[in-house]
Order: C-alpha cells, then sequence, then structure tokens
C-alpha cells in the first residue's frame, strides 16, 4: 500500500503565497518523478510542475517565474512553494509520484487525494 498525503491548500489573496506538501509513505521501493497537477472547477486535470531524481524539474507556461517544486528524496516528500497567486490559480492540486513499490514489477503513477487552493480577487 502507498499514500500520498497532501497539505497546506487554503485561501488567499492575489498575489499571495501558500506552500504545498506532499510526503509519500508505505511499500515504496523507488520514486522517480514527483509531481503536482490541478483541476479547476470544469476543466481537465493538468500538470503544475514535476521533478525527478536528481532535481530536473519541468513547470508549465502558466506558473513559470511563479512556482517552485522542490523535493526531499530521503524522505519521499515534494513541495511546491506558489507565489504571486493569481485567481487563475484557483483548483484542487494534487500530488503524484511514479514509483514502483517492493511488489511490484513496474513503474506506476499513484495520486494523493488533493487539497483545494482558492485565491481571491
Amino acid at each position: 500500500q502507498v499514500q500520498l498525503v497532501e497539505s497546506g491548500g487554503g485561501l488567499v489573496q492575489g498575489g499571495g503565497s501558500l506552500r504545498l506538501s506532499c510526503a509519500a509513505s508505505g511499500s515504496i521501493f523507488s520514486i522517480n518523478t514527483m509531481g503536482w497537477f490541478r483541476q479547476a472547477p470544469g476543466k481537465q486535470r493538468e500538470l503544475v510542475a514535476f521533478i525527478n531524481t536528481g532535481g530536473t524539474t519541468n513547470y508549465a507556461d502558466s506558473v513559470k517565474g511563479r512556482f517552485h517544486i522542490s523535493r526531499d528524496n530521503a524522505k519521499n516528500t515534494v513541495d511546491l512553494q506558489m507565489n504571486s497567486l493569481k485567481p487563475e490559480d484557483t483548483a484542487v492540486y494534487y500530488c503524484n509520484a511514479f514509483l514502483k513499490t517492493t511488489s511490484g514489477r513496474s513503474y506506476s503513477d499513484y495520486w494523493g487525494k488533493g487539497t483545494l487552493v482558492t485565491v481571491s480577487s
């Protein structure tokens, strides 16, 4: 069993900051990439940012320069620092990990339950 648990969501005014955290736990053998996706009401889930084991990052164009993703490989955690937040950043944010379990044969995607971020104008 693998669990991804997010924390740090909430309500913030436009221009403000929030930090999301995600911890992966359970029967984990190895984690490849970790990242964050988001889904706004009435829209499809979209990639926000991801980071691989070596620290290489990738950001959606809409958040470049405002969001920063970081990871602690030893603790199996990934954080998302969100600055200069805009109302259009309002969404449920989901943590993702592409990992292999101790009993698995290959890597698979695992998801957290999501945390709501609401940015007021």
